[in-house]
């Protein structure tokens, strides 16, 4: 981690290593809430079992823990990211790496790390911007599981990821599961997605 003061309040910040190395020479100028469009904006409270909300919509959040995860190709050497920023500070960070795998097990991998980034009784959202993960743990995973994991037109894919996910967020009901638009500029789904690029490099 690397320590930065913001030009337009004056406070420190921190930005991982993983970040600064993929812009040698870069210095930013700005913290995480001076960057945030609207710091007043109020998100309403996202019931369990509700459609995933769009927080694209919103202004950029600065709390919560934001996940991301791919495989490039699709299948193949893929990454995944989470970080966990509570007033645009940074928590805590993680990061992995598989050799072979796909866009959506890396993204299910990323919200099941991201849970333990959170202490138990802590009540957090977690922002994922796949559709497909954040379906899967709000609404399509208890069918499934009365169904005895199975779908109507079949099995279930990543049915490991899919139950480790489902269970985890089942049990800690503080914290809910969100869907944010990817790459519209989101600070800390960018900063989640650059830790998954960064994994799956350093691996591959």
């Amino acid at each position: 981690m690397a320590s930065f003061t913001c030009r337009d309040c004056g406070s420190s910040f921190l930005l991982s290593q993983a970040v600064l190395d993929r812009y040698p020479g870069w210095t930013p100028r700005q913290c995480m809430d001076c960057r945030t469009p609207s710091r007043n904006s109020k998100e309403a409270p996202k019931k369990k079992g509700a459609k995933p909300v769009d927080a694209g919509a919103k202004a950029d959040p600065s709390t919560g823990v934001f996940t991301d995860g791919s495989s490039v190709p699709n299948p193949g050497p893929g990454g995944w990211g989470a970080v966990y920023v509570v007033d645009g500070r940074i928590i805590a960070e993680a990061s992995g790496f598989d050799p072979d795998t796909t866009n959506n097990r890396m993204e299910l991998t990323a919200l099941i790390e991201a849970a333990s980034l959170v202490p138990d009784g802590v009540e957090t959202t977690i922002y994922s911007d796949s559709h497909l993960a954040v379906n899967t743990i709000n609404e399509w995973a208890s069918e499934w599981e009365r169904r005895g994991w199975k779908r109507k037109s079949g099995p279930v894919e990543n049915l490991d990821l899919v139950k480790a996910a489902y269970t985890t967020y089942k049990r800690r009901k503080e914290l809910d599961v969100v869907w944010i638009k990817a790459h519209v500029g989101y600070t800390w789904n960018e900063y989640a997605d650059e830790l998954a690029n960064a994994a799956r490099e350093a691996g591959a």
